[in-house]
């Protein structure tokens, strides 16, 4: 078996909790309200603009002999550029406060999130990146396009709320081949061992992200204020 088809085995556990949650749930049956969407798109700003930075980080701290990884690195930091933005270009036109969610802060399961890859990458492995990456890009792949079309029928939105969930379905299908290629190139046990765990202590942080959400009652929204 090779290393991707490892993950995927090794993190099924982590992976149905994560689709579990009741808010993507309700997402993809299309029940799920504006202020929750927009928290969403909230939390997800405040990841996303950590991920260049991130893969920066992970590059500066590799060695010559992960020079080939270096250069991924360089690639996924070109297509990840400026992402942030689209996510607060989505919550303006849901008609929340793009500003306030910039100058707000996350919440604590997000924080948290953040906090352990500065943490594993520039403490224990850089290589630990692979395991976000992972995570992030496969639960696109398999949620983001169809949560998309669900929430576009029950929210009666515009196209122009949903450009990030939209875009990264399809978008993370192509990295998730390139990621794929990049992880059975690790031959480290250690090296493998770090992206392994990280996924699944990522998995478990991103599914309390999501169970931190506000349901369908109705409820202040901190970390989105409308304008």
């Amino acid at each position: 078996m090779n290393f991707f088809d490892t993950l995927q085995e090794q993190t099924q556990t982590e992976r149905e909790y994560l689709f579990a949650s009741p808010m993507i749930q309700a997402a993809l049956r299309g029940e799920a309200q504006k202020h929750s969407y927009v928290a969403f798109l909230s939390e997800a700003f405040h990841h996303v603009r950590h991920t260049v930075p991130l893969l920066m980080a992970c590059g500066s701290r590799l060695d010559a002999d992960h020079e080939w990884l270096r250069e991924a690195m360089a690639e996924y930091i070109e297509e990840e550029i400026g992402h942030q933005e689209w996510i607060l270009n989505d919550i303006r036109a849901c008609g929340g406060d793009p500003e306030a969610v910039r100058h707000g802060k996350p919440g604590l399961a997000t924080e948290l999130m953040v906090s352990t890859m500065y943490d594993r990458i520039n403490r224990l492995n850089p290589i630990a990146m692979l395991g976000m990456v992972f995570v992030l890009e496969g639960t696109s792949i398999a949620l983001a396009t169809q949560a998309a079309g669900s929430l576009k029928q029950g929210l009666g939105l515009p196209p122009q709320a949903f450009s990030y969930l939209s875009s990264h379905g399809s978008l993370d299908l192509e990295h998730m081949k390139f990621f794929e290629t990049l992880v059975n190139r690790i031959d480290n046990d250690t090296d493998r061992d770090a992206v392994l765990h990280t996924a699944k202590v990522i998995y478990r942080l991103y599914a309390e992200m999501f169970r931190s959400l506000p349901g369908n009652i109705e409820q202040e929204v901190p970390h989105a204020a409308f304008g």
